[in-house]
């Protein structure tokens, strides 16, 4: 049987068995990743004593609650010791025939017997940095070495000051909707950094940082979240060796994670680093959709 609670009445002690012993587990379902990204707008759906878990992010709107992944929480679901058609079918349809969904991502392990739209996320396994580097496209290769003239003037630094970080990302972000969404994305990235959950990485040029990258680091995984860039001055490649140079920190110890790439630029530049293409469920509704199912919910 499947239950639903509401924040408060969750077991985490539980949450966090199932999670870490899950076939499916990923950091964006750890309890201090949603804190942060979900706040307490979150409520958990469990099967039996905890033997699988979902937990469902929401926000409200016109006294609803709508369903819909919080700020660089990219895919949640169903997490269970081994992954079930079955299983992830009832959640599946006690999530549709008790929500409002405007958005919701399953992760990559869950599969489904339901059609269900996919979305594309590029992933590195852990393994000799030498190997994968060897994999490399010849494209990316390229972009990797840098003119002379760029090399003598230029340095990576491994950490950035979450001042210097957030100045050059309030200046340089791209794809926030509105002002309010900007400065919600600028909280998350801060309380992240605070809880040392974040490494910034800088190509400085003559002294000036011009790219910058955001990595989330969990003990199994490193997570590409924002890449930043002077625009006029993407043409010096300092934001392929900033990830590059990530790759080489991490990926030896750690699932390395794009987070991304649905864009076709963005899957080609992904691919250039030989990043695997993983696959993952979602239930997407329009706005307008969304009105039609509360007016039907009245009438």
């Amino acid at each position: 049987m499947i239950k639903r609670l509401k924040y408060h009445e969750i077991d985490w002690e539980k949450y966090q068995k199932c999670l870490a012993s899950s076939e499916q587990k990923v950091y964006s379902a750890e309890r201090k990743f949603l804190d942060v990204t979900a706040r307490n707008n979150l409520e958990l759906l469990v099967y039996e004593d905890y033997e699988a878990i979902m937990p469902v992010p929401f926000i409200k709107k016109m006294g609803f609650k709508i369903v819909v992944n919080p700020k660089l929480t990219q895919q949640l679901g169903v997490f269970s010791k081994e992954d079930s058609v079955v299983l992830n079918e009832k959640f599946l349809d006690f999530l549709q025939n008790h929500y409002k969904i405007w958005y919701y991502a399953f992760n990559e392990r869950n599969k489904f017997k339901s059609h269900l739209k996919t979305r594309k996320n590029f992933v590195l396994e852990p393994d000799n940095y030498e190997n994968i580097r060897q994999k490399y496209s010849p494209k990316r290769k390229r972009k990797l070495r840098l003119n002379p003239g760029i090399v003598e003037f230029s340095e990576i630094k491994e950490k950035v000051s979450l001042s210097e970080a957030i100045k050059f990302i309030k200046i340089n972000m791209i794809g926030a909707e509105n002002k309010k969404d900007k400065v919600r994305f600028l909280e998350i990235i801060k309380t992240f950094s605070d809880y040392n959950l974040l490494d910034f990485y800088g190509f400085y040029f003559k002294d000036k940082l011009i790219n910058l990258v955001a990595i989330y680091q969990e003990n199994y995984t490193s997570v590409l979240i924002g890449t930043y860039n002077i625009k006029d001055l993407v043409k010096y490649n300092g934001a392929s060796n900033l990830i590059d140079f990530a790759i080489r920190k991490n990926v030896e110890t750690k699932k390395f994670d794009f987070e991304g790439g649905e864009l076709s630029n963005m899957e080609e530049y992904f691919r250039g680093f030989r990043a695997e293409q993983r696959n993952y469920a979602v239930i997407e509704n329009t706005k307008r959709q969304l009105i039609k199912k509360a007016i039907k919910f009245f009438s």
